[in-house]
């Protein structure tokens, strides 16, 4: 029962995660506002500017300001499992038959829908201040659908790192610190081929930047590796998955 996945629990888990939504929204717009901000203030200042090869600025950086907001609900989505290992809640769910590839992928899956709405609130933005997006209902749904995707390696690398930090502080301490790094040395708010050698290389094996390629890809009509952005990120949510399996038990030690 253990080794196989059981898709009713993974089910349970994203239905659950959907009720804890609708039971509070207003969460949800109150996460909007900075990625709103980024929009409405940074991409409308930075539209003036030329040097940095972009024709349509505030379209451009919308697929990055989309993970940006997305990524980090996701990286945050550990702290419930650091509240819940504190209650007991999480030992009993372990203790249960329910398979641990099942637990981990429940729970990415459920945070990644949970973050995933900060697609439509930054795209619904940033078309009100300007930018122009692909009016194709398959490429837009494809961009949410990746989002989604994306999100559940980033919420399967936060429960690994809420199975290794024994506490709240710490575990927020380690998220606030790679947070950041990750958006910045990426392709998110300027193209890649302007950037210095040193942070070039550290985009290139950013799984962000492959991320935010794909979306933009979609909704911009640029060019995208989509093959090479798919394989990236599918290897990323691999590893992240396979090994916060491998160590769920930990968090309850």
């Amino acid at each position: 029962m253990r080794g196989k996945l059981s898709s009713a629990s993974i089910l349970a888990m994203v239905e659950m995660e959907i009720r804890r939504l609708m039971h509070d929204p207003s969460e949800i717009v109150a996460r909007a506002v900075q990625p709103i901000l980024w929009i409405v203030v940074f991409g409308v200042v930075m539209a003036r500017r030329v040097l940095l090869g972009v024709e349509d600025y505030r379209s451009f950086i919308a697929p990055g300001v989309v993970f940006q907001s997305a990524t980090f609900i996701s990286l945050a989505y550990g702290i419930m499992m650091v509240f819940e290992r504190e209650s007991g809640i999480l030992k009993r769910l372990l203790s249960t038959p329910i398979p641990r590839s099942s637990i981990v992928i429940g729970r990415a899956l459920a945070g990644s829908i949970r973050a995933s709405t900060q697609y439509v609130l930054v795209i619904l933005s940033a078309f009100l201040v300007g930018a122009h997006f692909k009016t194709n209902a398959p490429l837009l749904i494809g961009g949410y659908l990746t989002v989604i995707y994306v999100c559940m390696g980033f919420t399967a690398l936060s429960i690994l790192i809420a199975s290794l930090m024994k506490t709240r502080e710490r575990f927020m301490g380690i998220i606030g610190a790679i947070t950041m790094p990750l958006f910045f040395a990426s392709n998110a708010l300027y193209p890649i081929s302007i950037m210095p050698t040193a942070i070039k290389i550290v985009a290139l094996v950013n799984p962000l930047s492959y991320a935010v390629d794909m979306l933009r890809g979609m909704l911009l009509g640029l060019q995208a590796n989509y093959m090479l952005d798919l394989i990236s990120i599918t290897a990323f949510n691999m590893l992240v998955i396979a090994s916060s399996i491998k160590l769920l038990d930990r968090i309850i030690e």
